[in-house]
């Protein structure tokens, strides 16, 4: 994988106007990891994410800063982060077949990955989604040698199920423990590097074209020089213009 350059960065977030959420972002990876868009839509979850906080890293430094809301008293709370703390175990994640005996039950399945995503997009019912990814995650579902259709799977193992698939893939559910300082409720609060960094992505897209507007009108000079030159160099041009 490696960095991708302001140009490529801009082109592809007009790209991503016109895609899901989960096609915007399989489109910045296989960018920067210079594969097709099907190869990696087919890595886990988590090994999505963990490459996705490295390309965040790159692009705008290990740093973090998200805003999060206190569900008890609505206090809006902010987080300091950073990449190498929330890119904990993506090496563990594995997209070969796995194998659990519960209840009586033998099954074999595979952590979720991005097209299973795509797939459920649709799904206005949580528990609608959660059924349709066990069926195209588990491949086989066994009672005393006998087929089980995975509806017919009882609530324990279902959970086994997900519970197995979250311990296989620790990267694909980020939760990250909160104390509010106002009210001194605590809990754990999901964090989506995919949603993210995409909206970090459109803040410095807007922010770039701004100044690229602001630097054309004033020396005549093309886009595709102005986003060559260096962060500190713009700023000076346009520290020099006022802007």
């Amino acid at each position: 994988m490696r960095a991708l350059s302001a140009p490529e960065i801009l082109d592809l977030w007009e790209r991503g106007l016109s895609l899901t959420p989960i096609e915007r972002v399989l489109t910045l990876l296989a960018a920067a990891c210079r594969e097709p868009i099907d190869t990696v839509a087919q890595l886990s979850v988590g090994q999505r994410d963990a490459r996705l906080l490295q390309l965040r890293d790159w692009t705008f430094g290990s740093q973090l800063v998200s805003v999060v809301t206190c569900p008890v008293c609505s206090e809006r709370l902010e987080l300091s982060l950073n990449t190498a703390d929330l890119n904990g175990e993506a090496d563990a994640a594995s997209t070969e077949p796995l194998a659990l005996s519960v209840a009586g039950y033998e099954l074999r399945f595979r952590v979720p990955n991005s097209l299973d995503l795509i797939a459920i997009a649709d799904c206005e019912d949580a528990r609608d989604a959660r059924q349709r990814l066990l069926e195209r995650c588990v491949a086989t579902s066994e009672h005393q040698g006998e087929l089980v259709a995975v509806g017919g799977l009882p609530a324990e193992v279902v959970d086994a199920v997900a519970e197995h698939m979250a311990h296989a893939d620790p990267q694909g559910d980020v939760q990250l423990p909160v104390a509010c300082a106002q009210c001194g409720h605590q809990w754990h609060a999901g964090f989506d590097i995919a949603s993210f960094f995409w909206s970090e992505i459109t803040a410095w897209a807007h922010r770039t074209l701004r100044d690229v507007h602001a630097l054309a009108s004033v020396y005549g000079w093309r886009e595709a020089d102005i986003l060559t030159m260096s962060a500190w160099r713009r700023q000076f041009y346009l520290n020099c213009i006022g802007g």
